[in-house]
């Protein structure tokens, strides 16, 4: 893929506000699609979080993950235990700590809100080649990685 070299410094200078932009419509679209299930953005983002981190996270762990403040994950946890979705526990190596666990009805949502989130990526995927996806994939590798070494965080 060769570019045009006078087009790349303004390509340059607006990747980050693209990116966000991006960001921003893509986490629209899967608010829009996984509405019936009565997540709110915060919320499934944290159950989401949750699946990847793996059942036992704690608090403070899954607030680090999601780069908010533990108050604020503590208010949605609560909401998702009124919804019955999660389940919050004394952790028996830190009794401080508090680690999370989903119910029944929470790994039920999750299933549906996976399957729901399935269908928002085809639809915002659709027309991209299985080559643009590797290519994408990997220049936001490239961009994470010089992030991080930036950062002092390699």
């Amino acid at each position: 893929m060769q570019s045009n070299s006078s087009s790349r410094p303004q390509a340059q200078e607006s990747i980050g506000l693209r990116l966000r932009h991006i960001h921003r419509l893509w986490r629209s679209a899967v608010d829009l699609t996984v509405q019936p299930l009565g997540l709110t953005q915060s919320r499934w983002t944290a159950l989401v979080v949750l699946k990847q981190l793996g059942e036992g996270t704690t608090q403070k762990a899954l607030a680090e993950n999601l780069e908010i403040e533990l108050s604020s994950l503590s208010r949605t946890l609560d909401q998702l235990a009124q919804q019955g979705l999660i389940r919050r526990q004394t952790c028996a190596s830190d009794r401080r700590a508090r680690e999370i666990c989903f119910t029944p009805a929470g790994r039920e949502i999750l299933e549906a809100l996976e399957r729901k989130a399935g269908e928002a990526r085809e639809r915002l995927l659709a027309g991209v080649s299985a080559e643009d996806l590797t290519v994408f994939d990997r220049v936001l590798s490239a961009i994470e990685s010089n992030a991080n070494r930036e950062l002092g965080r390699d």
